[in-house]
């Protein structure tokens, strides 16, 4: 698929959510806005509750929904045979998507509404979304191949430069100013258990003060200013890749316990949604069916 397919796609994708939205809310604003004993002299009640034939189908389509994304982004991550088709970073936008849409229109079946167990449920769908969500900016943070498949740290690794061999090769520079350069641009470990975003901005002005020192050693050197701009890109591709070591390192460890979060709530969520399905059949609620 082309980039701009890709994009044309998720673009789609986001356009359905936000027309779902936007549709459902302003059919039924003057119904929801209700309290549950004016609903019932409502023009649209039959319509529109819960066990009506458009909340009722809401509740269908969008409990299917969620169970399509959840267990066919599920098969496809861990059933060999599936490895295959298509790529992973696909399988988990249309997870995404289908578990955006989906609990958009179960809460349209709520009516806004719920209580007893399926608020129990209702909620760890919310967690599973909000999770979700984060789950996906750790996703993105994790370098990966173009079939999505995570990179490892020693595959990352290999990509790095021998900076310091390519300096004494290439360029006549002083003792010192080789030095600096080739300590700036070490990968050291970093064992600091900041939040991300404080350790982004860390690492950033962190960066800056290593290009103003490399500026300045360069200065000291008796090179060109084409020479002087090539070490620099040098300098700012192995600290950018450097930073890509550093946050695969923090987000492999992030995903870890996102999964602690996210994967007990979807069960919950599941758990509780076949409960109610189950209830809904015995008390004889149908569809249209």
């Amino acid at each position: 698929m082309s980039r701009i397919t890709h994009v044309l796609f998720l673009l789609l994708f986001v356009l359905i959510v936000i027309a779902a939205i936007v549709a459902l809310s302003y059919y039924g604003f003057t119904y929801y806005q209700l309290n549950i004993e004016e609903r019932f002299y409502h023009a649209n009640h039959q319509l529109l509750k819960p066990s009506g034939i458009l909340g009722h189908g809401l509740g269908i389509i969008g409990s299917l929904m969620i169970i399509a994304g959840v267990f066919s982004y599920m098969a496809r991550k861990r059933i060999a045979k599936l490895s295959r088709i298509g790529v992973l970073k696909y399988w988990l936008e249309f997870h995404i998507f289908l578990c955006t849409l989906g609990p958009v229109l179960v809460l349209f079946h709520t009516a806004f509404k719920f209580g007893g167990i399926v608020s129990i449920s209702f909620w760890s769908m919310v967690a599973v979304v909000i999770s979700g969500v984060i789950g996906r900016f750790i996703y993105i943070q994790i370098p990966r191949t173009i079939e999505g498949r995570e990179l490892s740290l020693a595959e990352v690794r290999e990509t790095k430069t021998d900076i310091g061999t390519l300096l004494k090769k290439e360029y006549n520079l002083s003792e010192e100013s080789y030095g600096t350069i080739v300590a700036s641009v070490a990968d050291q470990p970093d064992n600091e258990s900041k939040f991300l975003l404080l350790r982004l901005l860390a690492k950033a002005k962190e960066d800056r003060k290593s290009y103003k020192r490399i500026d300045t050693e360069l200065r000291k050197n008796n090179l060109s200013r084409t020479e002087r701009q090539k070490i620099k890109r040098l300098v700012i591709n192995e600290i950018a890749l450097n930073r890509k070591i550093d946050r695969l390192n923090y987000m492999q460890k992030l995903f870890k316990y996102w999964h602690v979060a996210h994967l007990p709530f979807a069960l919950v969520m599941l758990v509780i949604l076949l409960i109610h399905v189950a209830v809904t059949i015995l008390f004889g609620y149908k569809w249209i069916f």
